[in-house]
């Protein structure tokens, strides 16, 4: 679908890297040319996920334990991978966690739990590499995971829709005032992309077909369609689109915004009987 080497040069970073969509962007980046630095809390996870991804790809991926959510430690990682990679000039916010439950159980530190690793997390290696960057006058790229209910908000979800919305706010906001040092920002916003850990968190026992037959298209994701859309977005040859939010979920999203939308289930009999009340109504 692309060019070979399309990615060629550029040192990614991507947060939460090791598991679920991070692994597999980094897998395509990697095809693409670019050189993977991926991070993540649990060294164990990062070790692993190093030796799989460089089967194809020797002295271009490396791993590093991070925790987002403490700036010291994204600063110390920067200065790591410089010494050892190179400056890093793409960032893909892909750190995340997520749970469903109604928002009255929820205590303060399980709020905490998310918007720390979400946005506070995306927030802190989103300023700490635009400060190296602006600094070293490097033209940057940020990348990063938002969700379709960032706008809608949704139940059950409340800690990482609140999280997810600042992570939008923080991508068009800075779209516009880091531009002048040509550092550029957009996002993604899935819709169900089935992964090990975040599907068994997410999906209740026996609502898989309820979620499916909420889509227009009537499947799930598939990771390679998330990933070419990444690898679009951070391409020198698409470096115009700036501030943007992708929606990727098959249609889901406008399913359930359209008021009228739920017509679909209506049998063809009932469809005749409008036509014919439509009909006698316009004869009047």
């Amino acid at each position: 679908m692309f060019k070979e080497n399309l990615l060629r040069e550029k040192i990614v970073l991507i947060t939460g890297g090791g598991t679920g969509l991070g692994k597999a962007m980094a897998q395509r980046f990697l095809e693409l040319g670019a050189i993977v630095v991926i991070a993540s809390r649990k060294e164990d996870v990062i070790k692993k996920s190093v030796e799989e991804l460089s089967a194809n790809a020797k002295d271009r991926v490396f791993g590093y334990p991070l925790d987002v959510r403490n700036y010291l430690d994204v600063q110390a990682l920067i200065e790591k991978v410089k010494i050892d990679v190179g400056m890093i000039n793409i960032l893909v916010n892909n750190a995340a966690g997520n749970f469903i439950s109604p928002t009255e159980r929820l205590s303060p530190k399980a709020f905490d739990v998310i918007t720390d690793i979400v946005l506070k997390g995306s927030i802190n290696c989103t300023l700490a590499l635009g400060k190296a960057w602006i600094e070293n006058k490097i033209s940057g790229r940020v990348l990063n995971i938002a969700t379709t209910y960032a706008n809608s908000g949704s139940g059950y979800v409340v800690p990482s829709a609140v999280s997810k919305a600042g992570v939008v706010a923080m991508t068009k906001s800075l779209a516009v005032e880091w531009a002048k040092y040509g550092i550029t920002m957009n996002a993604i916003a899935p819709g169900p992309f089935p992964t090990k850990g975040a599907w068994e968190r997410l999906m209740p026992p026996g609502l898989e077909k309820v979620m499916i037959n909420r889509i227009p298209l009537k499947r799930v994701g598939k990771h390679e369609e998330l990933t070419n859309l990444a690898a679009y977005l951070l391409a020198d040859e698409t470096n115009y689109i700036n501030g943007e939010v992708i929606t990727i979920d098959g249609g889901e999203w406008l399913q359930g915004a359209g008021e009228f939308n739920f017509l679909e289930q209506l049998p063809s009999e009932a469809w005749d009987a409008m036509e014919q009340q439509v009909r006698k109504a316009n004869t009047k």
